[in-house]
């Protein structure tokens, strides 16, 4: 068989299929891609052990169809390094590999596509499923969002991946560490359908970094895995079992201590206080009096301490609360609203973060507990 395609197309492809593809594979094929040629188009597939992703790609002057592998790290090298041209590659029944273009010639050797394990040979696959679809700008968002508060304790799976609260009005994407909790609502999808998964945090990230630019994410949700499907790729992620916590039960229905501050502003102070606190503890108090608020930190091995006074709108008691730097500074950084509004009760209870300008139809509520101050 052999066909022509463009090369920075074809490394846009393997690029983007081959982030599935991890980094030590107990089986030496799922190192490999596996090209499809069927008519006009061409089919790249990586797989791990529990996920698959799938690139399609439109290939001219086809001759033949059938499939075959390739290493996929020499593959991605080479297309990455080469400028962009037309490429001409043919495959012997041998299964010698030819890779043609106008200054130059590789030759390397596949491996038969029988060989590459297949969709059927996954033993827990559903046949009962709920489908919806998103645009592909939510899915990121809610993604974006999230990610950096999934827990990396594999003692609790639950809290590894993002969960998805599907709702017949509105998609709730939630992730939590037990020391951060991140929930984000938007309701300018309606699926019409309801139910819940857990998302790995490495589907996640494939998600992200393949489907970013895709307008329209089609989700197909069974009992054990979750297909995202667009116009140019496929995704078959397993999902993690177990039950996701009651988020709405750690979330404060009252905190009445308003706090009004520029975002920017306040990252950045929290930055430079950092530079002087304990590296180990990351503590920060935050002290709340007179209407303003003053960052504090030291670190007593190296004696140093550092404060700082940041303008703010603040309507409550006077109160000291410690925050972990490292936490703030994620949440500071996750916010694009030039304000943030901190809802507070008392040093004991975890604080409510929230733009101030979210629209109606999106909801990002993010919660930090608080850290015990010892004098």
């Amino acid at each position: 068989m052999k066909f022509n395609v463009s090369s920075q197309a074809l490394y846009g492809i393997t690029s983007s299929v081959s982030k599935i593809i991890s980094a030590k594979n107990p089986i030496q094929i799922l190192n490999n891609f596996l090209f499809t040629l069927d008519g006009n188009e061409l089919i790249v597939k990586a797989a791990d052990m529990e996920n698959s992703l799938v690139g399609r790609i439109e290939v001219t002057e086809v001759d033949g169809e059938g499939s075959f592998c390739l290493d996929a790290r020499r593959i991605v090298e080479l297309l990455k390094l080469m400028p962009d041209q037309g490429l001409q590659i043919e495959v012997a029944e041998n299964l010698d590999v030819t890779i043609k273009y106008n200054n130059g010639c590789y030759h390397t050797m596949a491996v038969s596509g029988m060989e590459y394990p297949t969709a059927d040979q996954n033993p827990d696959k559903a046949t009962q499923t709920i489908q919806f679809t998103a645009p592909g700008e939510v899915v990121m968002k809610g993604i974006e969002n999230t990610l950096f508060a999934v827990s990396n304790e594999e003692l609790r799976p639950q809290l590894t991946g993002i969960l998805w609260d599907i709702k017949p009005d509105c998609i709730i994407f939630v992730s939590t560490d037990t020391r951060k909790l991140v929930r984000y609502t938007n309701s300018t999808v309606a699926p019409q359908q309801q139910c819940s998964f857990i998302l790995p945090l490495k589907g996640a990230s494939v998600l992200k970094n393949v489907f970013a630019k895709e307008e329209t994410i089609r989700v197909t949700v069974s009992e054990v895995n979750v297909v995202f499907e667009s116009a140019t790729f496929t995704f078959d992620c397993r999902l993690i079992k177990g039950v996701f916590p009651d988020y709405n039960r750690v979330i404060p229905a009252n905190n009445p201590y308003i706090l009004t501050v520029d975002r920017q502003l306040l990252l950045n102070a929290v930055r430079r206080v950092a530079v002087f606190g304990d590296e180990g503890l990351n503590l920060i108090k935050f002290k709340f009096a007179g209407g303003s608020l003053t960052l504090q930190a030291c670190d007593q091995g190296y004696g140093t301490s550092g404060w700082e006074s940041v303008p703010c709108d603040y309507n409550g008691a006077d109160m000291m609360m410690g925050f972990a730097s490292l936490y703030m500074l994620e949440i500071l950084s996750t916010f694009s609203a030039s304000e943030i509004v901190m809802k507070l009760a008392d040093p004991s209870r975890p604080a409510i973060c929230l733009p101030v300008d979210d629209s109606t139809d999106t909801e990002l509520l993010m919660l930090l507990m608080p850290m015990t101050i010892v004098e």
